[in-house]
């Protein structure tokens, strides 16, 4: 069963929940969980800084924060005089620090990248709200397994230089935390932490002193593409584990897409080679609905949006190309192919689909065309039309001609829909399976062509035929630079009164 994640503000309705997730949480602190008055008077005080993480609508962890006039309390402080002895009287709608007091989440959850989020929608606020930053206190829960032969700032310092793990502390260096101080007795019940914490800072470099208005938001969004390699698996388990390995490592790098080529499952058509190539590829399509389970399993715990490529999948008997947008809250759209080639047909007998739309995502809206259908400069118009700003393409193309149709396509279709365009293909040979026996491709991110971009039109591009993945930022600020103020305004100046591009309904 697939999850769906989410995250949101805090209600009072949520405390029996996130009492049993924080009892669970700190084992080692037992009955010092919020009372529900205390967490009531909290949410009302300053709602946008309480925000829960659900997994399947249920309340899994939470991270909870004030603002404080920072320079009132200075380095040296408690967590009871921060927090105004749990009255929260401290909170200071003028102040200029987000203070986090406290992060938690259900040990059962654990492991899926959860409180990442939760830390990712505090950044968020802090820049939202103009702040410099975020403070907090942080536990040191395993020192008490060190503290008769370190003193904290040793401690500290190990941590930092990975020779030991602590669960707090790593994972706040690992969010971009820095250490300002040792605190003594900042929570005297920690009994692990030896009465010592961690003053924690992490800087909002977007700040701005004495401005007033909330002026940003999220507009880098970055891709990871993966040129995969054609060759045989052992079965479909390792295929999985390769799988598994890319979308691993393009999440390690912060990425909010990873994106597979077109029907990179191809090398499990070597267990059907005793069948005719349209028996084989439909013997494939029984693998596409555990691969994308799959991919929506992957897309949540690695909390990256997926490009699934594309699969072959059998509706109503017809044979269809079908690629999954799986999402990291768990949710899932799907585009089918609609341009299929010539040989596809003569093969395999494949159909093409007759959707034409753009997904939501929580990078912005995104169009999906398989391979062929960018060579049909229509079809993304009618996306950019609906207000697409990134176009991926998964492809599968055997000699460097038929690469280079997708290519120069796709750098046209970035161009004049002033749009980003990530193509992604397979490389490498699969001797045994008919029909799949050679690849070439070039992966690469590419740009519209203005001043505000790369010269070449290219954010970033993989070294041909060779198995890697590509990883770029791409600003969709910069989209809407150029659709106001551009050299030239494609999608502006298209002379409407002359000619249009609609979708026929069938």
């Amino acid at each position: 069963m697939s999850e769906t994640v989410a995250i949101r503000q805090l209600t009072a309705e949520d405390y029996f929940d996130l009492k049993e997730s924080m009892r669970l949480a700190y084992p080692d602190m037992q009955g010092s969980y919020w009372g529900e008055e205390t967490l009531k008077r909290l949410i009302k005080l300053f709602p946008e800084g309480q925000i829960a993480v659900t997994v399947n609508d249920k309340v899994v962890g939470c991270a909870l924060s004030i603002i404080v006039d920072y320079g009132k309390f200075g380095d040296e402080h408690t967590y009871e005089q921060i927090t105004g002895y749990y009255t929260f009287n401290t909170h200071d709608t003028k102040g200029d620090t987000l203070y986090g007091i406290e992060v938690f989440v259900h040990p059962d959850y654990r492991g899926r990248r959860l409180a990442r989020r939760l830390y990712d929608t505090r950044k968020s606020l802090c820049e939202q709200l103009n702040l410099r930053g975020i403070v907090s206190g942080g536990r040191i829960p395993k020192y008490e397994k060190y503290a008769a032969s370190l003193t904290p700032r040793e401690y500290i310092e190990k941590v930092r230089d990975k020779e030991i793990y602590d669960p707090t502390l790593t994972f706040q260096f690992s969010n971009d935390f820095t250490v300002k101080k040792i605190l003594r007795n900042y929570l005297p019940s920690d009994e692990a932490s030896k009465g010592f914490a961690t003053l924690l800072q992490w800087y909002n470099i977007y700040y701005e002193k004495d401005a007033d208005t909330i002026r940003y938001s999220k507009s880098t969004v970055r891709i990871g593409l993966v040129q995969w390699q054609m060759r045989a698996y052992d079965g479909f388990d390792g295929l999985i584990q390769q799988v598994e390995y890319f979308v691993d490592a393009v999440s390690d790098y912060g990425s909010d897409f990873v994106v597979f080529p077109e029907l990179f499952n191809a090398p499990l058509m070597i267990e059907f080679n005793q069948l005719d190539q349209a028996a084989a590829i439909r013997g494939l399509a029984k693998y596409t609905e555990r691969l994308k389970n799959e991919f929506i399993r992957f897309a949540v715990s690695y909390n990256v949006n997926i490009i699934t490529g594309s699969m072959p999948t059998v509706i109503d008997e017809q044979l269809y190309n079908i690629s999954y947008l799986c999402r990291r809250d768990g949710t899932y759209d799907s585009y089918t192919k609609i341009h299929i080639t010539p040989n596809e047909v003569n093969a395999w007998g494949m159909k093409g689909g007759n959707e034409v739309r753009v997904f939501d995502t929580d990078c912005g809206k995104i169009g999906i065309v398989i391979c062929y259908d960018v060579e049909f400069p229509e079809l993304p118009r009618l996306l950019a039309q609906q207000g697409m700003q990134i176009l991926f393409v998964p492809f599968l193309t055997d000699t460097q001609n038929g690469y280079n149709r997708v290519r120069f396509c796709a750098q046209a279709r970035a161009i004049e829909n002033e749009c980003y365009v990530a193509i992604a293909g397979s490389v490498g040979n699969l001797p045994r399976v008919n029909n799949m026996d050679l690849q070439y491709a070039q992966s690469a991110i590419l740009t519209p062509s203005d001043f505000a971009f790369p010269v070449t039109g290219v954010k970033a591009d993989a070294t041909p035929n060779t198995e890697m993945i590509v990883i770029a930022d791409v600003d969709l600020v910069l989209l809407k630079e150029l659709h106001a103020y551009g050299s030239v305004q494609t999608m502006k100046d298209i002379r409407r009164d002359l000619y249009e591009i609609v979708i026929k309904q069938k």
